[in-house]
């Protein structure tokens, strides 16, 4: 029997730049991870990498902080923590 791919929860394209989340759950609570690839075309045909030039790297640095800030985000969501704040003891 074939199991489908499983797919990310999110994903943050800027240009050529992708960053794909990835929620896990493990016994300690949810768990976020984020892989980067480059997209580019080859002939006729789209393909990924995940090296990076001189001229990839800002943008990549710019998915990286909108990926940081969609797991703080719903890390926030999950414990109730609207104001960015952990709660009080």
């Amino acid at each position: 029997m074939h199991m489908p791919k499983e797919k990310p929860i999110k994903e943050i394209r800027l240009g050529s730049i992708k960053g794909a989340i990835w929620k896990n759950s493990t016994p300690n609570g949810v768990r976020y991870n984020v892989t980067f690839s480059r997209l580019y075309k080859d002939g006729d045909e789209w393909k990924s990498t995940d090296s990076f030039g001189r001229d990839d790297l800002l943008v990549l640095g710019k998915v990286a902080d909108q990926a940081h800030s969609w797991i703080f985000e719903q890390a926030q969501e999950e414990h109730g923590e609207k104001d960015g704040r952990s709660p009080s003891k």
